[in-house]
């Protein structure tokens, strides 16, 4: 398999994980700046223009830090709130560079001290504020807000960093598991081609030398030596074709895997449960193209959010069932169920279905007990 390797011009926070944001959709927040100016009684241009000096110098650290390495970003997020702590004086607005700072402070450093960090420059702020204003009550009333914004977006920063880190696993669990079904995939082919033309290949090497001895002597016993050849050629080509039809067929665990995959790139969350059952070749390619039907039609049609499958086995046979909690309602009758349903029929199987408008869609796909390799459960 060739691995398609994505470039993205986006950092890398010193834990791997992307920033969450563009850093064009945050500059949005600037407007916040200038809004005590409408409350200004006087000087206002002198605050105005204290207020974008603040701004062209808060830019290219902003859209610096996006590209910054580790060791420089915590740098640019306390230079950010050097941009509010100076502006503050002119323009009480000024604060919100601390919310941008809060927000690089949660990307910049580890998350406990994160909150230390960030938590101590609300309070050097609150100071600021206590210094300045003319009233308490103005100056609670500032820090307040200003603590509450900046701590729900260090909290909004802090979970987005911890779900890049869980997704950034997710995607290496997935690969494993792609890796190690492939790998078992592979041993399986070759055990199979082993047992299936080892034997052969050796009776066709025997009977041919044997026909080559009596070829003289015996010419019809020679015949009768060539013609078995060419029988068990043909029994081993029809064998070689069965088996690369099963080599073809992904397992059903290696499509449980692919079925994870995509669901997980459409936010969809997938439930199994499933019994350590011994199945045929035929059987486990049967199911495994119907969980791929399945997953498909959730995908395209279902709109949930998630996917319940279960493998089980008991006396009478093999049952999967795949279940989805998206918006249900009538099945069309030419979507791949009908092809379910026929190779299931062709192995003395079926096909159960339930799809309640609202309720979601539930399949059962079952086999008999022939689909199990060795005693029953």
């Amino acid at each position: 398999m060739t691995a398609l390797v994505h470039t993205d011009s986006r950092p890398k926070p010193a834990n791997g994980d992307d920033i969450h944001d563009s850093p064009w959709v945050t500059l949005a927040y600037l407007v916040f700046v200038f809004l005590p100016l409408a409350f200004a009684p006087v000087g206002v241009s002198r605050l105005l223009v204290a207020s974008v000096v603040a701004i062209a110098v808060f830019l290219p650290m902003h859209f610096g830090f996006y590209r910054a390495s580790p060791t420089l970003r915590p740098w640019l997020a306390l230079g950010v709130a050097a941009v509010g702590y100076g502006l503050v004086p002119f323009n009480p607005g000024g604060h919100t560079f601390l919310i941008y700072a809060c927000g690089m402070v949660g990307w910049a450093f580890r998350p406990r001290l994160a909150i230390v960090v960030a938590a101590g420059l609300m309070a050097l702020l609150a100071a600021e504020f206590w210094w300045l204003m003319p009233r308490p009550q103005l100056a609670l009333a500032w820090s307040g807000m200003s603590a509450i914004i900046g701590g729900l977006v260090l909290a909004g920063t802090l979970y987005s960093r911890e779900k890049s880190r869980r997704n950034a696993e997710l995607r290496l669990t997935q690969q494993e598991v792609a890796r190690l079904a492939a790998m078992a995939e592979r041993e399986r082919i070759g055990r199979d081609l082993h047992d299936l033309l080892g034997h052969t290949l050796s009776l066709v090497a025997i009977k041919s030398e044997l026909a080559g001895r009596l070829v003289d002597k015996d010419p019809a016993a020679a015949r009768r030596q060539i013609g078995e050849v060419e029988t068990v050629a043909r029994q081993a080509l029809s064998q070689v074709r069965e088996a690369v039809v099963g080599i073809r067929a992904t397992g059903l665990l290696a499509e449980l895997a692919a079925a994870r995959l995509a669901l997980l790139s459409a936010d969809v969350r997938l439930d199994q449960r499933i019994a350590p059952v011994a199945l045929t070749p035929e059987a486990e390619s049967v199911l495994a193209l119907g969980l791929r039907e399945a997953v498909t039609n959730i995908l395209r049609h279902a709109r949930a959010r998630r996917v319940d499958v279960e493998l089980s086995a008991d006396a009478e046979g093999v049952r999967l069932g795949i279940s989805d909690d998206g918006r249900g309602g009538a099945i069309e009758p030419n979507t791949g169920l009908a092809g379910m349903r026929e190779r299931l029929a062709a192995l003395g199987g079926g096909l159960v279905f339930d799809s309640t408008p609202g309720a979601g869609t539930r399949l059962v796909l079952s086999l008999p007990r022939l689909a199990l390799q060795g005693p029953s459960p």
